[in-house]
């Protein structure tokens, strides 16, 4: 059969791809629902239509209607009203039964969109456990607020059309939310495969992971990992200054983002590259301030709510704070907090344990025998922030998805932690259930919260083994050095002059990545 057009220049990068199909049995055995592996004298990299990131892109709408039926319980409708006027059918505790909570439907409301109010100027009254009130404003980051007010007034226009199919307001808004949701997912997957090179099909498990069918709309976060990866990819194209505005404003969506400015610092101080790295930092700072600046002088108290608020937060149910609580009856390091209350030495423990990590994971970068991937430091960074942290709330493991899937790209280990990270969501609503409604024990769920923890614990110690010994590594494989690297992907270490001995690259660390022994 002719070909449809002419052969890639690259002929390399087209006979280097890495095909699932032949190398990976599981792939090869789903194959079959299609034909099989693609054959041996197949023309790899000519298809015009169907090209892996078309196809992938299809694999993410799917699982992200899978993901949106997941929610679908919850959008029901019952005459429970005022004189029989329609609201959400909540009743028997259905977000919890079916599994399908959501935090965009109680926000409408709890937020004060349903009121059309402007996120950081509305103020309202709250009482809190010890009868006392509180004022009480958007708890989100600008980006994220904004987020939320400009999809209400979308939902809230479209309501206004008297042709046009109606619903509850608040079902109008979380579809809006989640039409924009899987946009920035669909961006999410799109940067990843663009970052995944040779190793196009990795990408496919950001697509279907069962994360995204049960956390694609829980919450917020696919905005986050839409910038973050739209940052990774600005960094891969060696355009730092699109790097550091892109992470810039991912963390004025969610903080995490930003965080991986600290990876690219190490590998720039041990490559001698530290002008991108400012000008990446510049550029973050600059975005940052932009969203924030206005929001922060017009309304200040409205802009310190979400800094008040996860500061005077306790443990989060599935935090590891939480699950030594849950288990043993320790009262925490602050003890019995009235309401309101600083927990100031589980901020502290929990900073310093994050930060002793991250020490940890610097010194391994800058001790490595070859130098780390941009990726794989990314990915530990974060997962030391989630496990450190006091709070995980479930959708925070879709933060790891992208970054997990770039820096260890074994898709059967994968499969299985996001696997079993989505079912934590089953015995976590059942757990808020209630004993009382015939919902779990605690114990229950913060036993799986354990399971979670130690899958991820798992693939941090695969990807420091990949590290010290990058002869495993699959990426590193055909002569590539670093995907994601940028001005770093091949560069030689050069690390400064006041840089002591003993944080120096270890054997063959001042040699340059094509000098390296080959990877097998």
């Amino acid at each position: 059969m002719a070909s449809p057009g002419p052969l890639a220049d690259d002929c390399r990068s087209v006979v280097d791809r890495d095909l699932p199909g032949r190398t990976d049995p599981v792939v090869a055995e789903l194959s079959g629902v299609i034909g099989g592996p693609v054959g041996r004298h197949a023309l790899i990299g000519r298809s015009r239509f169907l090209t892996p990131l078309r196809v992938i892109l299809l694999l993410a709408v799917v699982f992200l209607a899978l993901g949106w039926s997941t929610k679908a319980a919850c959008l029901q409708q019952a005459p429970n009203g005022p004189d029989g006027a329609l609201g959400l059918d909540w009743s028997g505790s259905r977000q919890y039964t079916a599994l399908c909570y959501s935090d965009t439907v109680p926000l409408y409301g709890a937020e004060r969109l349903d009121e059309g109010a402007f996120p950081y100027k509305k103020s309202w009254e709250e009482k809190a456990g010890d009868g006392s009130t509180q004022q009480r404003y958007m708890e989100y980051p600008v980006l994220a607020g904004l987020y939320q007010y400009g999809s209400m007034k979308v939902a809230k226009a479209w309501d206004a059309v008297s042709w046009l199919p109606g619903a509850l307001q608040v079902v109008l808004y979380f579809n809006v939310v989640a039409l924009g949701l899987s946009l920035a997912w669909l961006v999410t997957v799109w940067a990843t495969v663009l970052l995944a090179g040779r190793r196009v099909w990795d990408a496919a498990l950001v697509a279907v992971s069962p994360l995204v069918v049960v956390h694609a709309f829980t919450n917020f976060d696919p905005l986050a990992t839409a910038f973050a990866a739209g940052g990774l990819l600005g960094w891969a194209r060696r355009r730092p200054v699109l790097a550091g505005v892109l992470l810039g404003l991912g963390g004025a969506t969610k903080m995490y983002p930003l965080l991986l400015l600290g990876p690219l610092l190490v590998l720039c101080l041990r490559a001698g590259r530290m002008r991108p790295w400012w000008q990446a930092v510049a550029g973050a700072a600059a975005a940052w301030l932009v969203v924030n600046l206005p929001i922060a002088l017009l309304f200040p108290a409205g802009w310190r709510e979400f800094f008040r608020l996860n500061s005077e937060r306790g443990a989060d149910p599935d935090s590891i704070y939480n699950v030594i609580t849950s288990f043993t009856g320790w009262r925490g390091f602050d003890g019995p907090l009235a309401a309101g209350e600083t927990p100031t030495n589980l901020n502290t423990v929990s900073f310093m344990l994050f930060a002793a990590t991250c020490v940890g994971i610097g010194y391994l970068a800058l001790t490595a025998a070859r130098r780390p991937r941009v990726a794989q430091l990314c990915f530990l960074v974060i997962a030391a922030f989630l496990l450190t942290n006091k709070v995980w709330s479930p959708q925070y493991s879709l933060w790891l998805v992208p970054l997990a899937v770039l820096a260890l790209p074994h898709r059967r280990i994968l499969l299985a932690w996001m696997t079993i990270d989505a079912l934590v969501w089953v015995p976590r609503m059942y757990y808020y259930l209630g004993v009382q409604n015939k919902g779990l024990p605690e114990q229950w769920f913060t036993a799986t919260v354990i399971v979670r923890d130690l899958a991820v614990v798992a693939l941090c110690v695969l990807v420091i083994r990949q590290i010290r010994r990058p002869e495993l590594d699959l990426v590193r494989g055909g002569g590539v050095d670093d995907p994601v690297g940028g001005v770093l992907d091949g560069a030689p270490d050069r690390p400064p002059g006041w840089l002591p001995a003993w944080l120096r690259p270890r054997e063959r660390g001042t040699q340059a990545w094509s000098e390296a022994p080959a990877i097998r």
